[in-house]
Parts: structure tokens; C-alpha cells; sequence
């Protein structure tokens, strides 16, 4: 068995390509071995024939391990080592072959058809990881079978059915005791708590979160009476017409980017439930307008004076936890959405900045975190990082006074 890495101790042997008997040839495939790392085909580093075969397919050895004899000729005497041939682990494998002369073990190494449900470890790894099984995924090895970057394909490219993971297993329910206060859930608690487990069930969710400055919007934001959220909203707005795969929704095997932005805020009722309702078109209201707008919403949502509209349609929502301090907040999105923004809490602290004459110096600015939370299904890291990344400059660079 060779050393495929400088980390690797062992390997499994995934399909001999010669048989007991069989002429072999210098760098002619000879088997194809999988480790932790990677699936290769091993060429023969000799010419002559395969006389006898000690590791089956499936199986899995050390470094160093003896795998084969091969002799010049097909009758020059072997000198063996004493190691007997094994089964392969794999449930769907054939039985076990004994030692015996070749004739007997040609069966045992001979290639095998990929239908036979074959996959080597770290290809079972993968569909695992992937949540793939076999039908998902075309092989482009020989005869069939599936490699490794023929699953890391199917997985880049999924069929939009596998969007939607399977729900976990129920957990036991727990029961309430003698010393504990049972609080039944209301309907409005109950609506909130399943949209929450469809939501993680349903987008694969990734937080990114950063820094800002908001040294520029804080003395206009107090002149003007106003908190930091509807600076946040504007600014958010503004990103997201350069990054509008963000103001989306997955849709069939495809991402629907919606044209409107229609901001949803995330209003706490009470402590006992979470309702979005929806400023419509957002993407056409300046600072001013959008803040009294955004906070008519949410006094409708507290005094329960929404209506349907006022709840539906929205394409991207921000929620403001940050009036209690956080630090980093990781929502949960609200679907069909794509993304979600939290507000964390905003404090002075000190932090190093540019005077006039160009050196650094450290100064105490109100600093706080943006936390976004976004579907990997619809956008990479990046994608999500240099949304996040505009937010912040315009929040620290925009002319907030000629907003207003």
C-alpha cells in the first residue's frame, strides 16, 4: 500500500483493473486505492504478470502493507508473503474468497460493474456530508463508477428537491414535573416556533458580521431624533441594488431576484411573538421618509393593528436586537427570503482613526456590529462579505446631513 500524503496511514483498496493471470505492463493502471484525502489510480511499477492478489476490493490496510505478487513470468516461483486474502467490509460486497492456487481468485479480482453499489469511503463520505446517494450522481470513473469530484459536481449543482433537508428525528417530549410552571404556547408563540424550524430546515444559513463606525450618523441622527435602524435600513437599501441576489428568494432549481425592494422589520410583541410587517417599495424612500415609515409599522405591530398586506411581500428583513446590547446576533431567516440583517448594539469605545494631519490617533467613536444572516443556497461567502462591506462605508462615509 503506498503513502498518498504525508498524513496518510492507510488506504482502501477500490478495484483492482487486473485480474489473477493477467499481463501487466510498466505504468499500466494496475488498482485504484481511496484515502482521507483523495481516490487514486496506482500504475505497476513493473512489467511481468499478476500472480496473486492479498487485499480485496473494499479493503482497508496500513502503509506498507503487501497487496500483490508480481513475477516476471507467469510459472517463476513466488516467494509470498504469508498474508491471507480478505473480505471487503462493505455489506453489499461479495463473500468472502480463501487462499488458494490463482485459478481459484481470478473471481475476487476481476473489475466489477459500478452497479453493483461499490463506492469507495471517501466517496460514501462525501454523498454523506452532500446529503447525496447514488442516484443523484452520474460517474465519470470507468465503468460508471463514481469518483470523488463527480460527487463534489453533483453537490455544486443540486437538483432543487435536495434544497429542503429532511426533518431530524422527533426527540422525546418532555414531560413537566412537580417543581415546574407550564406556560402553553399561545397561537401567535406557536406560529412564530414553527416558521423558525422551517426556516433552518429549509436554508443552509451562514453569518458573516462587522464592524462599523458610526461616528458620522450619530450627531444627525440625535439632531434629527432618530435611532441608528433607519440609517441601517437606507444604507441597506442602497446595497442591496448592487447586491440583488441578496433581495431574493429560491425559487425552483433557480433564484428569483425581486425588482422591489420590500423591507420587513422584525418586531418583538410583548416577548411573546415576532411579526415582520413590510414598508412596500423601500427602495424609493429617502432617510426621513423610510424612518417614519418603518416606525409606523412597527406601532401598528405592537398594538396589533396589522393587516395581511401589511405582513406579505416582503424581500429582505432587518431585525433590531441591539437596544439590549448584543454584541453578535445570528437570525434566523425569514422565508422565502435569502438574507436577514440584525442591528447590534452600539457603544463608545475607543478605536484608532486619521486625524487631519494624517497620523493615527485613538479617539472614542460609537461602534457596534451588523450581523447577517444568509442562505448559502443563493450566494457564496464573498457575495455576502461585500454586501456587509457596503453597508458599512456608506454608514461611515455618507453625507447623512444632505440625506436628511
Amino acid at each position: 500500500m503506498p503513502q498518498l500524503g504525508e498524513t496518510v496511514t492507510e488506504g482502501t483498496i477500490i478495484r483492482w483493473y487486473k485480474a489473477v493471470g493477467d499481463a501487466v505492463a510498466i505504468d499500466e493502471v494496475l488498482f485504484e486505492v481511496s484515502t482521507e484525502k483523495v481516490d487514486t489510480e496506482v500504475p505497476s511499477a513493473v512489467a511481468g504478470v499478476l500472480r496473486a492478489v492479498h487485499v480485496a476490493e473494499g479493503q482497508t490496510v496500513p502503509v506498507g502493507t503487501p497487496l500483490a505478487v508480481i513475477t516476471a513470468t507467469a510459472d517463476e516461483p513466488m516467494d509470498e508473503p504469508a498474508v491471507p486474502i480478505a473480505a471487503a467490509p462493505e455489506p453489499d460486497s461479495e463473500p468472502p474468497v480463501a487462499a488458494g492456487p490463482p485459478s481459484a481468485r481470478v473471481a475476487s479480482v476481476a473489475p466489477r460493474p459500478e452497479h453493483d453499489g461499490f463506492l469507495s469511503p471517501v466517496v460514501r463520505a462525501l454523498m454523506d456530508e452532500h446529503g447525496l446517494s447514488p442516484g443523484d450522481v452520474a460517474g465519470s470513473g470507468r465503468d460508471g463508477r463514481i469518483t470523488r469530484n463527480d460527487v463534489l459536481a453533483a453537490a455544486a449543482n443540486p437538483p432543487a428537491n435536495r434544497f429542503v433537508a429532511a426533518p431530524p428525528p422527533q426527540a422525546a417530549v418532555p414531560r413537566a414535573g412537580p417543581d415546574d410552571d407550564v406556560v402553553e404556547f399561545t397561537k401567535a408563540r406557536r406560529a412564530t416556533a414553527e416558521h423558525m424550524v422551517r426556516s433552518l430546515a429549509t436554508s443552509a444559513h451562514t453569518l458573516v458580521a462587522t464592524e462599523v463606525d458610526y461616528h458620522h450618523v450619530d450627531p444627525v441622527r440625535r439632531r434629527a431624533g432618530l435611532s441608528y435602524l433607519p440609517f441601517v435600513a437606507r444604507a441597506t437599501i442602497d446595497a442591496l441594488r448592487e447586491h440583488p441576489h441578496l433581495n431574493a428568494s429560491v425559487g425552483d432549481d433557480e433564484l428569483i431576484v425581486h425588482r422591489r425592494i420590500n423591507l420587513g422589520l422584525a418586531v418583538d410583541v410583548g416577548f411573546e411573538a415576532l411579526v415582520v410587517p413590510v414598508v412596500k417599495d423601500a427602495g424609493g424612500l429617502r432617510l426621513a421618509a423610510l424612518a417614519e415609515a418603518m416606525a409606523a409599522q412597527a406601532d401598528k405591530a405592537r398594538t396589533k393593528r396589522l393587516t395581511g398586506d401589511d405582513l406579505s411581500g416582503g424581500t429582505f428583513t432587518i431585525t433590531n436586537v441591539g437596544a439590549y446590547g448584543t454584541v453578535v446576533t445570528a437570525p434566523v431567516i425569514n422565508q422565502p427570503q435569502v438574507a436577514i440583517l440584525s442591528t447590534d448594539g452600539v457603544r463608545m469605545r475607543p478605536t484608532a482613526v486619521r486625524s487631519d494631519a494624517g497620523e493615527w490617533v485613538v479617539a472614542v467613536h460609537p461602534l457596534g456590529n451588523l450581523s447577517l444572516s444568509f442562505d448559502h443556497r443563493a450566494v457564496d461567502g464573498a457575495y455576502a462579505a461585500a454586501f456587509l462591506a457596503l453597508v458599512r462605508e456608506l454608514l461611515e462615509t455618507r453625507d447623512w446631513e444632505q440625506e436628511l
